[in-house]
């Protein structure tokens, strides 16, 4: 047997173990006001893991990650302590602002196959300044192999306070994250954009606030992602003045920093998309794996936190997938793709996909005849960000780089059995539907128009919400298409989405959901409580207009 643990962030804890083989999204998938895992899809779904030393070996989905760590460790919930086996940044970074900028530390760290088996099989364990104690066996703390970081002289004048408080905590920041990824300089990025902007709790609000308060603002062009309310509309709507208040602090400070106004999970759609090869520095997972396999931009899956830090220095760790080696696809998947496929086809490819592959980028081959439209790409990518913890994919015939195969690349072949089972597996929830959600990510101008042509001159006889961006509902209703959707019954928000939607704009008497989207199939059962079913935008319009989802398998699936 080989024992190794490494100290990434010091500290030391005692606790019960929880552990799982199965990598988790924090975001979605922990209740930071509980502390318990809220994944319907994962074995610990039920868990506390308040005061654990928890055991994973990587986390996966979102970028949010690091919010709800910092969230868990504000509200008293935090887990006594992380245990990862491979190089894991989001979670990390949670813990390491909990105990920079809040006093609230959170001992990570990363140890080897072998010691991750003993503790996983321990009831429990203690971390001491010397090494990881369980059943009698101890394993000492080694140091990781060091790589030199080198600055420039940009970098150490940042560092140094010369241009203020709030950058030189985001230059130690980037630097300490760079030294733990391995990185062996730092690069230039040309656009950011902000995930941390959902209100969930005290800590997205106080690090923003906190940041502006020391004078924060950034040097590239960055853009923010959804937030928890429609911006100065929340009013009308019923909100809360105590969330409403909340949520629009905390676009705001993000203003007051320099960002723009955009309130988008879908950046990738605004007239500032990155262009193939320029580095840029974005948080928001399906955004990330978009603009790296559809877009061949550059960026890999930052941590909430750091998006601002890089954004304030224009400077990001070199490493991950910034280089080439580490875009390679290490898995090829082919694909026997059924005759006549919907929209629905897509998502379900990109959830399965990601549980196929995650821990790995793979290589999506046979399904370039579809011809998937832009539409079906972003789909496909947002579900792939919920099942794996890749930054991108290759999809043979769309990804730049799709040729781009590391030469010990694995292959599997998936085909229609498979997507039968998977499309099982999302759509457990009753028949009977309460509730119609469209705009997981945020709605194209085309997915508007196709759910407005599905329902026809029918109006929806249940609740139909979907959300989009202002940059997208400016277009639309310029073009008739608000108007029609309106008249059909739609309920359209923008700003928000479907990761934040809560009372009284969620209806009360919900029990089972609808959705075109894989990424709220997966996290939506544990962020609303309510079941869900997952279909094509035909069948949602359906589902609306009747209240019941389809009974059958699509018929590309028959």
């Amino acid at each position: 047997m080989t024992h190794r643990a490494h100290r990434i962030l010091g500290g030391t804890a005692s606790g019960r173990i929880v552990a799982s083989r199965e990598p988790l999204s924090f975001w979605g998938g922990i209740d930071p006001h509980r502390g318990v895992v809220i994944d319907v899809h994962h074995p610990l779904h039920g868990t506390s893991i308040r005061d654990a030393i928890v055991l994973l070996p990587q986390t996966r989905g979102s970028c949010t990650g690091s919010g709800v760590v910092l969230d868990l460790a504000l509200l008293d919930n935090a887990p006594a302590a992380l245990v990862f086996i491979e190089d894991e940044a989001i979670a990390t970074l949670g813990a390491m602002i909990a105990g920079e900028m809040f006093d609230r530390p959170i001992p990570v760290l990363q140890v080897s196959e072998d010691t991750f088996a003993m503790l996983a099989q321990a009831d429990q364990a203690r971390i001491t300044e010397m090494g990881v104690e369980a059943d009698g066996l101890v394993v000492p703390f080694t140091p990781r192999q060091a790589v030199p970081l080198t600055l420039d002289a940009g970098d150490r004048s940042i560092l140094a306070g010369e241009k203020g408080t709030a950058a030189a905590l985001a230059m130690k920041i980037i630097c300490t994250m760079a030294e733990q990824q391995g990185a062996e300089q730092l690069v230039d990025v040309v656009q950011g954009h902000i995930d941390g902007c959902i209100y969930n709790g005290p800590a997205n609000l106080a690090f923003a606030e906190r940041m502006a308060e020391m004078g924060a603002h950034v040097a590239i062009p960055t853009t923010i992602n959804a937030i928890s309310v429609e911006h100065g509309n929340w009013q009308r709507q019923g909100v809360s003045p105590e969330f409403g208040n909340l949520g629009q602090r905390l676009a705001d400070a993000y203003v007051r920093m320099g960002c723009t106004a955009s309130f988008t999970c879908a950046p990738y759609l605004l007239d500032t998309a990155p262009a193939q090869g320029e580095a840029i520095a974005w948080a928001e997972s399906n955004a990330v794996i978009f603009a790296n396999t559809v877009l061949g931009a550059r960026t890999p899956k930052h941590a909430d936190y750091l998006d601002l830090f890089m954004a304030l220095t224009g400077r990001a760790p070199y490493a991950g997938v910034y280089l080439d080696a580490n875009r390679q696809a290490r898995r090829i998947i082919t694909v026997e793709v059924p005759q006549g496929v919907d929209d629905a086809f897509w998502p379900l490819l990109g959830y399965m996909a990601g549980r196929l592959s995650p821990d790995r980028i793979p290589l999506i081959r046979g399904v370039a005849a579809a011809s998937p439209t832009q539409d079906d790409l972003k789909a496909l990518c947002a579900a792939f960000g919920t099942t794996s913890a890749a930054p991108m994919l290759h999809i043979e015939g769309v990804t730049p780089e799709a040729g781009h195969i590391d030469p010990a690349a694995d292959h599997v072949t998936l085909g229609p059995a498979d997507m039968r089972a998977a499309w099982t597996g999302l759509n457990e929830g009753s028949e009977d539907i309460q509730l119609v959600a469209v705009g997981s990510p945020h709605a194209s101008a085309g997915e508007c128009h196709a759910l407005a042509d599905a329902l026809g001159t029918r109006r929806a006889g249940v609740p139909v919400i979907l959300t989009t961006s202002r940059h997208v509902f400016d277009g639309l209703a310029t073009d008739g298409t608000i108007a029609r959707l309106q008249a059909n019954g739609v309920q359209i928000y923008r700003d928000l989405c479907w990761c934040s939607i809560a009372a009284p704009l969620f209806p009360g008497n919900t029990q089972t959901v609808m959705t075109n989207s894989g990424k709220y199939a997966h996290y939506g059962p544990g962020l609303s409580g309510c079941a869900v079913r997952f279909g094509a935008i035909a069948q949602c319009a359906d589902a609306a207009v009747t209240g019941r989802a389809a009974r059958d398998l699509p018929h590309w699936l028959q």
